[in-house]
């Protein structure tokens, strides 16, 4: 038998202020968004923006439904968007925000397993690594370099 050890590198910054300006104006939208979430059912709010080639933003909002399959989260709903409205047009990074209605998110929350899915296509398409940056609604907000440092060992289409 043998193992291996996957690592992680995150770069944290203390407040949404330390941020360079454009990641600053980029998690400005992705709160934005998050306040046009609709969450009715769990209550918790995210938005996400990317930051296209062309300086377009595009965001997104969690968009729940009572049969739970059938909503969609904020980076999924910026993704698609994103591909639909501007195919072929390289992402140059994603902002998140996150809140709980009835408490402080003060610990930044990362996309959730299908998101990080999503983007890791996008990735992967455009051969270029995306830095994602993500936050609660206050407090610290953490970056990744890449997908792949949030996701090892991806599924992609050469094991198809």
């Amino acid at each position: 038998m043998k193992k291996i050890k996957i690592e992680s590198f995150l770069e944290i910054y203390t407040s949404i202020d330390e941020l360079p300006e454009t990641i600053f104006s980029l998690m400005q939208e992705a709160i934005l968004a998050r306040d046009t979430a609709y969450a009715p059912y769990s209550e918790f709010y995210v938005g996400a923006a990317i930051l296209l080639e062309n300086g377009v933003v595009v965001r997104g909002s969690n968009q729940e439904n009572a049969a739970y399959p059938s909503g969609l989260c904020a980076e999924r709903t910026a993704i698609y968007y994103a591909s639909a409205q501007y195919p072929n047009t390289t992402f140059k990074a994603i902002a998140i925000s996150a809140k709980a209605k009835n408490k402080a998110t003060s610990q930044p929350i990362p996309p959730c397993g299908s998101c990080r899915q999503a983007i890791a296509e996008y990735e992967i398409r455009q051969r270029e690594a995306i830095p994602i940056y993500f936050m609660g609604d206050q407090g610290e907000v953490w970056k990744s370099d890449s997908l792949e440092n949030l996701l090892p060992l991806l599924f992609t289409s050469k094991y198809l």
